[in-house]
């Protein structure tokens, strides 16, 4: 019988591969639980101090190995560790829903005057939102994980958006998804008009609420 082939492999250095992946997962776990937790705390101070949460809704998740490894391959880039965290900014993800707006820009200015976090980049799809009406606010954070002798830097990617515009960002997914290969014009124009119409009862339920609250001042 002849000599089985394989692959040629080097194993210590796949092995040393996979120990630095499983630990780079491990921190970006960890830089998602601690950004959670502030954001808990902010979201509890400022009930406690205004008698209003100004969060509906916190979700989390870690970016996949086929999402990692696709998102490099489009770039061009070689799937390695060092690649993994210089290329790929939102492995560990955050999406917060707010009632308003105006409640999205109250966190980023309370997540901005946190001392020991560094923000990397962001994007205001509020203000200017994308061709097919999708409004967001992009953040690209630096938050340190503090470990047993070291503090590491890592980096988390957050998702704030509006409860309305929430809605329909899962809708427009769905079509994305569904008409992969063409969304009918249509279809586009309608989920665009659809966007537009939250945007406006988004402001005109601001208008209402600020005029709630200064009938309350004056009833003090």
């Amino acid at each position: 019988m002849g000599k089985k082939r394989g692959v040629n492999m080097n194993l210590p250095q796949v092995k040393d591969e996979l120990i630095q992946f499983n630990e780079m997962i491990f921190l970006y776990n960890s830089a998602m639980k601690e950004c959670k937790l502030r954001l808990e705390i902010l979201r509890d101070e400022y009930k406690f101090v205004h008698q209003y949460d100004p969060i509906f809704d916190i979700k989390s998740r870690i970016k996949s190995i086929d999402s990692i490894t696709s998102k490099l391959t489009k770039q061009g880039k070689a799937i390695t560790v060092e690649n993994i965290e210089k290329y790929v900014d939102d492995i560990a993800g955050i999406r917060i829903c707010c009632h308003y707006s105006t409640d999205i820009y109250r966190i980023v200015d309370l997540l901005s005057g946190q001392a020991d976090i560094k923000i990397l980049n962001s994007k205001d799809y509020m203000n200017d939102p994308k061709a097919n009406g999708y409004r967001s606010y992009h953040i690209i954070l630096s938050i340190p994980v503090h470990l047993a002798g070291r503090v590491v830097p890592v980096k988390v990617e957050l998702q704030m958006r509006t409860t309305a515009l929430n809605s329909w960002a899962i809708l427009e997914d769905i079509l994305e998804n569904t008409y992969s290969d063409y969304l009918p014009e249509e279809l586009m124009r309608e989920v665009k008009e659809c966007a537009d119409m939250l945007h406006a009862v988004d402001k005109r339920m601001i208008r209402i609420q600020d005029e709630i609250s200064q009938y309350k001042k004056e009833r003090q």
